[in-house]
């Protein structure tokens, strides 16, 4: 797999995600029973990043694994953060803005390390002669 489909394809499920938190479902969504809390803000997070992987993906395919290392520590670091401040109602908000519960931040902790890794394996290896 290359960086280029690799993005793609995490982009592509990071706006499929996106949209579904707007669909009253119990998976995700801002209801207190979803699985995973997202309220619109954080349904256009999903969406827009979804949305930069795939230009990234598309107009810079040389600098997708870069990106997705980037993305990945981000995703890694917003778990953590949340990890931290989820308090006794189990829900929080990381950064002050980003509504988040305890099965988000884990989701978050292991696309971060996911993502990152997608972006490590699929860096380019110099041609040796």
């Amino acid at each position: 797999m290359t960086a280029r489909t690799a993005a793609l394809a995490i982009g592509i499920i990071f706006i499929v995600v996106g949209l579904l938190g707007f669909i009253d479902n119990p998976i995700i969504g801002s209801s207190d029973n979803a699985m995973f809390h997202a309220d619109t803000v954080h349904n256009l997070v999903h969406i827009v990043s979804g949305l930069l992987f795939v230009l990234i993906a598309s107009a810079a395919p040389a600098s997708a694994s870069t990106v997705m290392v980037i993305f990945g520590i981000v995703y890694l670091l917003i778990g953590i953060l949340g990890l931290t401040s989820v308090g006794a109602d189990g829900m929080a908000k990381v950064l002050g803005f980003l509504h988040v519960n305890a099965a988000d931040n884990y989701l978050h902790i292991a696309l971060g390390i996911i993502i990152a890794l997608a972006g490590i394996i699929t860096r380019r290896k110099p041609v040796t002669g």
